[in-house]
């Protein structure tokens, strides 16, 4: 099942706080679409991914300011 996240217009480190929230009560297998507009979530967020052996299916820019990344639980 996938879920979305959006988290425009939060500073960080909020988007990857609430993404680790979010994870906790989803279940294996399922994916996290999380949207962000906060640059050091592009390393934040992709760094807790590969610390948990979360998979990342998507990762990509949507503007000049603005990205999406999909995280699978695992």
């Amino acid at each position: 099942m996938k879920h979305e996240l959006g988290t425009i217009g939060m500073v960080c480190p909020f988007p990857l706080i609430e993404a680790q929230k979010k994870m906790e009560v989803l279940n294996i297998g399922d994916e996290l679409k999380i949207d962000f507009d906060c640059t050091q979530a592009t390393e934040a967020i992709p760094q807790w991914a590969a610390e948990q052996n979360y998979p990342i299916t998507e990762f990509e820019q949507l503007g000049d300011a603005s990205w999406t990344i999909t995280v699978q639980k695992a």
